[in-house]
This record gives C-alpha cells, sequence and structure tokens, in this order.
C-alpha cells in the first residue's frame, strides 16, 4: 500500500519556524522529483517548493528566502524547513511525489499525502 505520511505541523507564532518531515512507504523517492504543496482555507491548492532527483530545488515567489527543502532518499523522506513564518502561510501543507525525476508542472504530481496544518498567529 502506498502511503506518504506528513508530520511536523503545528501551531506557532509569526517569526517561528517548523520543519515539516513526509516519509514514504510502498514506493520510493529515489530518482522522482518530489514537492510541497498548501490549501489553504478557501483557496486552491498551491506548489510551493520542488526538488528534483538530482537535489536541485525551486520555490515559489512567497516563501523564497524562509523555506527549505530537501530529501533523505536513504531514509525515503522529504522535509520542508521554514523559518520567519507568517499569518499568511497557515495552511494545510502536503507532500507529494513527482512521476518525473526533473520539475515541468505542478500537474505532474501524484501520490499525495494527507497533509499536516500549519496554523500562524500574529
Amino acid at each position: 500500500r502506498v502511503q506518504l505520511v506528513e508530520s511536523g505541523g503545528g501551531l506557532v507564532q509569526a517569526g517561528g519556524s517548523l520543519r515539516l518531515s513526509c516519509t514514504a512507504s510502498g514506493l520510493t523517492f529515489d530518482g522522482y522529483g518530489l514537492g510541497w504543496f498548501r490549501q489553504a482555507p478557501g483557496k486552491e491548492r498551491e506548489g510551493i517548493s520542488y526538488i528534483t532527483q538530482s537535489g536541485n530545488a525551486g520555490y515559489v515567489n512567497s516563501v523564497k528566502g524562509r523555506f527549505t527543502i530537501s530529501r533523505d532518499n536513504a531514509k525515503n523522506t522529504l522535509y520542508l524547513q521554514m523559518n520567519n513564518l507568517k499569518p499568511e502561510d497557515t495552511a494545510m501543507y502536503y507532500c507529494a511525489r513527482d512521476t518525473r525525476a526533473y520539475f515541468r508542472s505542478w500537474g505532474d504530481f501524484a501520490y499525495w499525502g494527507q497533509g499536516t496544518q500549519v496554523t500562524v498567529s500574529s
């Protein structure tokens, strides 16, 4: 059974930090791109960061300079270090595995986790 399980979310004050983790079972991360998405209340899910199979990372402007994506293929785990959090970062955060090794489109991601809630208070 394929499972991606996110953890590390919680309630934090503005300016604080959280580290999200995503561990997979039943499928491998090695050789594939990975990504983090988020969905705020009343909004569509958006891709915010990706990392290619070779470790190259990309970020949307709203999180660039504050968030860092990383991966550990040996542990089949994806991470998202989030610093200087803002109230507008409040959302459910999801990890996903790309169907490709290198990023082409947010629409190419499959195998989603159930999400972990991040709430940032002002």
